[in-house]
């Protein structure tokens, strides 16, 4: 899963499809992401000592990763990301329609990726 904490996607399938938020939780073992903004229910509290007058508070439940896309930030438009190696071996995200560097994601800590001259 290529989607991290504070990254900006795009909705694509939903309810909410069209909108765009950051990503304030990643859940691996689920592959669900919850979104700021998208997906909102209503809790329902009962009157207690602390909310005397009870009510309902909005929350962000989780979304399946499959229903949004990165934003490209070339072009601001959702897109799909796959990885490359460069040639000194540091392992990066890259956009697929415009080959745009998204995020570096590992170092070349690992030289047998490295392109030999």
């Amino acid at each position: 899963m290529n989607i991290r904490i504070d990254d900006i996607v795009e909705v694509i399938a939903g309810d909410d499809k069209g909108k765009r938020g950051k990503v304030l939780r990643v859940n691996r073992e689920n592959n669900k992401v919850t979104v700021q903004g998208i997906n909102l229910v209503y809790r329902h509290l009962k009157p207690s000592k602390n909310s005397p007058q009870g009510g309902r508070l909005s929350k962000e439940m989780p979304v399946s990763v499959s229903n949004v896309l990165l934003i490209d930030p070339a072009t601001n438009k959702a897109t799909r990301v796959s990885t490359k190696y460069n040639p000194d071996g540091s392992k990066i995200l890259v956009a697929r329609k415009t080959g745009t560097l998204i995020r570096v994601l590992s170092k070349s800590a690992n030289p047998r990726y490295a392109k030999k001259s």
